[in-house]
């Protein structure tokens, strides 16, 4: 469909060699964008990008951490050279090296959260900046969560991460707007990824959770991809410094 067309798009995603990252670049790259496979690991983003590739699809393999300014800059130039400029970033790279009372994180683990899932998307939203200015169209997306949206024991500080990340989403809209560049959150619940399998491992956890949530099931991180995909495409060119909550009516419930 026209609205859901990426053909010609360059994209890319970071932490996408597993779980929601993959999910989103995998359905980028069925709608035709060329898609860059990102996460700190080579031979994981070989792997990612070698399967859409055998699906027909277009898709580069390149390394990044997220959180360091050289392994950025060479994201973004590196996409340039093997796949031209780019048009919409995905960022769903993550940290969370703390779990418990929020008054117990050291200063190195919060400044780590911050520095990586704030200061990082900042960081390479403006690497990306010029190509989408010079054509006055792009679309970025950020993997925001629910802990961004409301109180969460043993999480604060990847909370605060994510509320920021939500703000960070509105600012960007307002400020690059007059480019046309469209800037959204996506903000997940409890979603079955490696990323959150201490959370969905806890059998007391879930049987809770489940209790709280409509529809009853946990996500899985296709649930999550064709809201990504909507906010990428033409279909979307109107929505921008929005959130979109994806979490099984958990929040409604609440």
């Amino acid at each position: 469909m026209r609205l859901f067309d990426l053909a010609g798009k360059t994209a890319i995603v970071t932490g996408s060699s597993r779980g929601i990252g993959r999910a989103i670049a995998e359905t980028l790259a069925e709608a035709g964008a060329r898609v860059v496979i990102s996460s700190r690991n080579q031979d994981a983003c070989d792997a990612a990008a070698a399967a859409i590739r055998a699906n027909g699809g277009t898709a580069a393999a390149i390394a990044c951490h997220a959180g360091d300014k050289a392994q950025r800059d060479h994201l973004v130039a590196e996409t340039r050279r093997q796949l031209g400029p780019v048009d919409i970033l995905v960022c769903c790279a993550g940290i969370n090296p703390h779990y418990g009372p929020i008054e117990e994180i050291s200063d190195a683990a919060f400044d780590r959260i911050m520095a990586t899932n704030v200061r990082g998307l900042l960081a390479l939203a403006s690497l990306v900046l010029p190509d989408m200015k010079a054509r006055r169209d792009g679309a970025i997306v950020l993997l925001s969560s629910i802990a961004g949206l409301r109180g969460t024991r043993g999480l604060g500080g990847y909370a605060i991460s994510k509320a920021a990340e939500l703000q960070l989403a509105r600012n960007l809209a307002l400020e690059w707007g007059a480019y046309n560049i469209r800037v959204n959150a996506i903000a997940p619940g409890l979603i079955r990824t490696d990323f959150a399998r201490a959370l969905w491992e806890d059998e007391a956890l879930v049987a809770n959770r489940l209790a709280a949530t409509p529809l009853a099931r946990l996500g899985e991180p296709e649930d999550i991809a064709g809201a990504a995909l909507l906010l990428c495409a033409p279909a979307g060119r109107y929505i921008t410094g929005q959130t979109i909550v994806i979490d099984g009516g958990v929040t409604a419930a609440s």
